[in-house]
């Protein structure tokens, strides 16, 4: 399991390593670059399954969305 994932803003393009959480999803995020706040796009379960570049751990493992 991959543990750290590279979030990339969709407003500014700021890109940031980030340590996933591996028991609790991770909802909002906000932009270091241009401080807009992150939410998942509709059918993902976590800002890192949608703007990282190594989807949430649940995921990775093959136990679905860990939105619940």
């Amino acid at each position: 399991m991959i543990a750290e994932s590279t979030i990339t803003c969709p407003e500014c393009g700021h890109q940031k390593t980030e340590t996933m959480p591996t028991d609790a999803c991770q909802w909002f995020y906000e932009c270091e670059g241009c401080r807009t706040r992150l939410k998942p796009k509709p059918g993902d379960c976590c800002v890192f399954c949608s703007y990282g570049d190594v989807p949430c751990p649940p995921i990775q493992q093959g136990n679905g969305c860990c939105s619940g």
